[in-house]
């Protein structure tokens, strides 16, 4: 009897490993859900997560289109509880190889917050447009920023 409470625990363990990606996803949502957008988002993965203050953090947000692109800007937007913060604009091919084929791709950047910033809940929209091409696609993601290891000292503001 014991054999098989063994097997059935190693079993719900593996289970649950399998589904552990899918626990650390990061949801996100268009910014219009009747667009018709050029790029589609598929999953966005954010590391570290939460992202700590002072240290690099990465968005990597895969995606796919059904278009050729050669060009554009990825304009991103930071609000802090609902108050606007931050936005800049970069060149689309300094997030992703140009020019983008069709099919999967996938939008990396790369970000050291400030030591100051203050820990908490963060909304990151996103917004591509093209050569001739007004919004390839918007989307909208929560994230969080957490203390350092050591912790937030006065030393990191």
């Amino acid at each position: 009897m014991d054999t098989v409470a063994t097997q059935l625990k190693l079993a719900l363990l593996a289970m649950s490993l399998l589904f552990l990606p899918f626990l650390q996803a990061t949801d996100f949502k268009y910014c219009d859900n009747g667009g018709n957008y050029v790029v589609k988002v598929n999953g966005i993965d954010i590391s570290p997560n939460p992202v700590v203050s002072g240290k690099p953090a990465t968005f990597s947000i895969s995606a796919s289109t059904g278009q050729a692109i050669s060009g554009g800007k990825a304009v991103i937007d930071v609000s802090y509880f609902g108050f606007h913060i931050h936005q800049e604009t970069h060149p689309l091919c300094e997030e992703t190889s140009c020019p983008i084929a069709v099919g999967n791709f996938v939008l990396s950047h790369n970000q050291v917050l400030p030591g100051f910033t203050p820990p908490g809940s963060y909304t990151l929209k996103m917004t591509l447009t093209g050569d001739g091409i007004p919004q390839l696609t918007c989307i909208s993601f929560d994230f969080k920023i957490g203390f350092g290891a050591s912790g937030f000292s006065i030393s990191d503001a």
